[in-house]
């Protein structure tokens, strides 16, 4: 049997799928799948639903507030919105004009990574919290969200594992880097679209993702010119804004 041929069989056998892709020449990529690996949400009654219940509620009365306000910002899943998202983080300002390779990676990942979310969340089929209520949420686009499944939050996922890229080739801002990862997923419990237990679902997922993706031979390579490209980035960088600098800090003490 040839390498290829072992590879998909090893991963049809752990419940995973190769999902080709281009990130400059033919490539395939491996995703993990969630089914397989992630907890079923609470169930109804359990003390973690309860919990879920109260970080819903507790968190209506933030809107408009600074933190409502990160949390709609939050929402823009745009490969290049999501790399600015992270220029606090980072030190310095992230223009996706510097970065192309890292720009071209995340505009690659993102349809098998939804593909994937979506497998996900079709498993378990969990209403999201705001669905019968009045409450409010955060974004414009309630109404698509509710015909949608909340278990894990992809939101959450996809920021995990956009730290966990920018976390590797950035090791010196690590930690600030994932503690931004971390307050991406929080805004969708600040947001009301997610359940606390989808969120922390997600970064379990993104992790996996993450994971998965590091030790392919394509993304190895990538990295490698995604790290150049920050290095000469942060050269002739510009600060990032200040006032958004104080109102992730402010965010990253809050707890929920």
């Amino acid at each position: 049997m040839d390498r290829g041929a072992l590879i998909l069989l090893t991963m049809l056998i752990c419940g995973d799928t190769l999902i080709p892709l281009q990130v400059g020449h033919a490539a395939t990529i491996m995703l993990p799948d969630g089914r397989g690996f992630l907890p079923p949400p609470p169930v109804i009654k359990s003390h973690a639903q309860e919990a879920d219940i109260q970080a819903f509620e507790s968190t209506r009365a933030l809107k408009n507030s600074n933190r409502w306000k990160l949390a709609h910002n939050d929402a823009d899943l745009n490969p290049e919105h999501m790399i600015g998202d992270f220029s606090c983080a980072a030190g310095f300002k992230l223009l996706p004009s510097e970065l192309p390779t890292l720009v071209a990676v995340l505009n690659a990942l993102e349809k098998p990574l939804e593909q994937r979310i979506t497998e996900e969340k079709e498993n378990w089929r969990r209403q999201r919290p705001f669905v019968g209520t009045s409450q409010p949420v955060c974004t414009p686009d309630a109404d698509k969200l509710a015909s949608s499944f909340s278990y894990p939050s992809g939101h959450t996922t996809w920021g995990w594992l956009v730290a966990s890229i920018l976390s590797s080739a950035m090791p010196e801002r690590s930690s600030q880097i994932m503690q931004r990862g971390r307050i991406f997923g929080e805004s969708r419990i600040v947001c009301g679209v997610h359940w606390k237990s989808d969120v922390q679902a997600g970064y379990m997922n993104g992790s996996a993702m993450f994971a998965a993706i590091q030790g392919q031979p394509w993304f190895a390579e990538k990295m490698h010119l995604i790290r150049k490209e920050l290095q000469n980035a942060r050269v002739k960088a510009t600060p990032a804004e200040s006032a958004t600098c104080a109102l992730e800090h402010e965010a990253s003490q809050e707890a929920f």
